[in-house]
This record gives structure tokens, C-alpha cells and sequence, in this order.
């Protein structure tokens, strides 16, 4: 089986900074692509971070400069360092694992976490 366990986040004051986990169980770690989406209510849930797996990274245009995913595969971990949070009130961080098969992909997701950012 796959779970994903994410930790942190929280409430923080606007240009402040939060770091979250995604502790990851079953199968091989590092050979999964990795990632971050946030979903603020009413919205649709958008893709901040990306890390495949080797390590190379996407760049997000609305988080570029702010947002740092990494991951340490001896610990089964990826994180989401964000600094510079913006006032946007708040909103839910999902960690995601892909597996990819061929040309299909299998997203497993985590739980979410909580992230209010106030101004």
C-alpha cells in the first residue's frame, strides 16, 4: 500500500514562512515523481511544486522565488519550503506521489494540511 503521511503548516502572518513534510511509505521512493498542490476554497486545486524523481524541479510562475520543493530519498521525505507567503487567507497543501506506467499515471495523494496566511 501507499500513504503519505504531510506535517506542518499552520497559521502565519503575511511574508512569513511555514515548511512542510510529506513522509512517504511503500515501494521504492525514489523512483517516484514527486509534488505540492494548493487548493484555497472555492478554487480549483493548482499545482505549486514539482520534483521528479533525480531530483530535477519545475518552476511555478505564481510561486517562482518564494516556493523550494526538495526531497531526500533516504528518508522517504519531500518538502515545501514557502517563504514570502502572500495574504490569500487560507487554504489546503496536498502531497502527491506519480507513479508512471506507460503512458498512464497513478497519483496517490496525501491527507492535506492546513495553511492560513493572514495579513
Amino acid at each position: 500500500q501507499v500513504q503519505l503521511v504531510e506535517s506542518g503548516g499552520g497559521l502565519v502572518q503575511a511574508g512569513g514562512s511555514l515548511r512542510l513534510s510529506c513522509a512517504a511509505s511503500g515501494g521504492d521512493f525514489s523512483a517516484y515523481d514527486m509534488g505540492w498542490y494548493r487548493q484555497a476554497p472555492g478554487k480549483q486545486r493548482e499545482l505549486v511544486a514539482r520534483i521528479f524523481k533525480g531530483g530535477r524541479t519545475n518552476d511555478i510562475d505564481s510561486v517562482k522565488g518564494r516556493f523550494t520543493i526538495s526531497r531526500d530519498d533516504a528518508k522517504n521525505t519531500v518538502y515545501l519550503q514557502m517563504n514570502s507567503l502572500k495574504p490569500d487567507g487560507p487554504a489546503v497543501y496536498y502531497c502527491i506521489r506519480t507513479e508512471v506506467v506507460g503512458t498512464r499515471e497513478y497519483d496517490y495523494w496525501g491527507q492535506g494540511r492546513q495553511v492560513t496566511v493572514s495579513s
